[in-house]
């Protein structure tokens, strides 16, 4: 079916209103988590299949997160859905204030192929809990997660409510051009721009997830051995592949050495001596991405790793050192499992440089002096992030999740998830019993009197 014809029933599905009774949403998200754990096999062979993951990665940090989006939301959303009164000033009296969550109606989702699941999934939750329909456009490079998450959306949805096109995805790229209500975007700052260009054509309400070089500083106060361990966790996790991956670590001087000793060892620790036979290490996702990042390797510089296999599309985990920011390596984000080190000598120079270059989607501190902290958290902008830790701020609902400025704008997750998708209506209802004549014309000066005794 042509997929205007698909909008054209959801914009008649909608307006009937079905998509308004909150019960309806439970059942939906409720069906949804029972299909998922239904197809839970397969979803992570499809995984395994786009990007070498593990059943246990696939878990961890796709099908375990969707599952926390889904519980968040079963528990909260008549919470999130009812309306709530405000304060109502007294020159209003008599009437009842509130606010209305309202869906925007119809939504279209583009989702990427580095977390193809989670980041479809996810938004799927957040606009099904808040009421709205959806079509959704996923990548076309994770081929085989995209035909899993079509069964599972046709077993749950009938396609006037949400539509996941998984054939002829090309077919959707035109998508960006109909008048939708909102529309999320996951993926690179080149389309996400090309996508607000359209959205501005209808003036349609648009979430941005970017990404971007997203720096992980390591001051001289840190525990080196476990910063080690949580920085090689978060950078080559998906085979870097992930858009809060740290993309560069700048550290103390003093400090430089000693760290990049750790960062070898563990990075030896977590994936072994030949990381190409570990099963649980991943690929990289297309041939065209492979090359890039393999252009992206400075041999001279490497100190561990560097290896490659076209065959396989793997590039093994690789830190270089002696990196300037004229490299290569530093003009665009990496999103492989390439670790550039760089070093500054103090934290007010790290931070004015910072706030030179195009804001991160995420920012990881490493330091046990809170003044630094303070500084840091502070004084650079960004979308996220952690101290002490990597990536683990994605993983909670009770957070909102966004870029600002060059990585995106908006967010979601839990709470923020449904504001996201929703427009909150302020009504004010007036009773009739009373009619105070204050505003009305002819003004007298006795009202204009009560008016600035009430407002001053």
């Amino acid at each position: 079916m042509e997929l205007n014809k698909i909008l054209a029933k959801q914009r008649t599905f909608f307006a009937s209103g079905a998509t308004l009774d909150v019960d309806l949403r439970i059942s939906k998200l409720k069906l949804l988590k029972d299909t998922i754990k239904q197809y839970e096999g397969e979803i992570s062979t499809a995984l395994k299949q786009d990007l070498g993951k593990s059943e246990f990665e696939s878990f961890m940090c796709e099908i375990g997160l969707t599952y926390e989006e889904i519980n968040y939301m079963l528990k909260n959303i008549k919470r999130l859905a009812e309306e709530k009164t405000v304060y109502t000033p007294l020159f209003n009296f008599a009437a009842h204030s509130y606010l209305k969550p309202a869906p925007y109606g119809n939504a279209l989702i583009i989702s990427p192929w580095n977390y193809p699941f989670l980041l479809t999934i996810g938004p799927l939750i957040d606009a099904v809990s808040a009421g709205n329909t959806a079509i959704i456009k996923p990548s076309k490079n994770s081929m085989a997660t995209t035909l899993i998450m079509g069964k599972i959306i046709r077993a749950c949805f009938k396609e006037e409510y949400v539509y996941l096109v998984d054939q002829d995805i090309d077919r959707a790229r035109d998508l960006i051009k109909e008048k939708f209500d909102f529309i999320f975007f996951t993926g690179s700052s080149t389309i996400g721009k090309e996508v607000l260009r359209q959205a501005a054509e209808y003036l349609t309400p648009v979430v941005l997830e970017l990404g971007g070089k997203s720096p992980c500083i390591v001051d001289q106060s840190a525990d080196l051995k476990l910063a080690a361990r949580r920085i090689v966790f978060g950078k080559f996790l998906n085979c870097g592949q992930t858009c809060v991956a740290p993309d560069y670590v700048l550290c103390h001087k003093s400090i430089a050495a000693e760290l990049q000793k750790q960062l070898c060892a563990q990075t030896q620790k977590q994936y072994g001596k030949k990381p190409f036979e570990n099963k649980n290490y991943g690929k990289i996702i297309s041939e065209k991405h492979f090359d890039r990042l393999s252009g992206l390797i400075e041999p001279e510089k490497v100190i561990f790793g560097g290896q490659i296999n076209k065959d396989n599309l793997q590039i093994a985990p690789t830190i270089m050192t002696n990196i300037t920011w004229r490299d290569k390596v530093m003009q665009e984000e990496i999103f492989g499992p390439i670790m550039p080190i760089l070093t500054f000598e103090n934290i007010e120079e790290v931070i004015e440089m910072l706030n030179q270059k195009p804001k991160p989607l995420a920012l990881y501190l490493f330091s046990k002096d809170k003044q630094t902290i303070k500084q840091v958290t502070s004084l650079c902008r960004y979308g996220g992030g952690c101290i002490n830790d990597t990536i683990i701020h994605l993983a909670n609902s009770g957070m909102p999740f966004g870029g600002v400025g060059e990585s995106g704008m908006g967010a979601y997750h839990g709470e923020q998830g449904f504001k996201t998708f929703s427009h909150t209506k302020s009504i004010v209802d007036k009773k009739n019993w009373v009619d105070f004549p204050v505003r009305y014309s002819p003004y007298k000066k006795l009202y204009l009197k009560l008016l600035k005794f009430l407002l001053k």
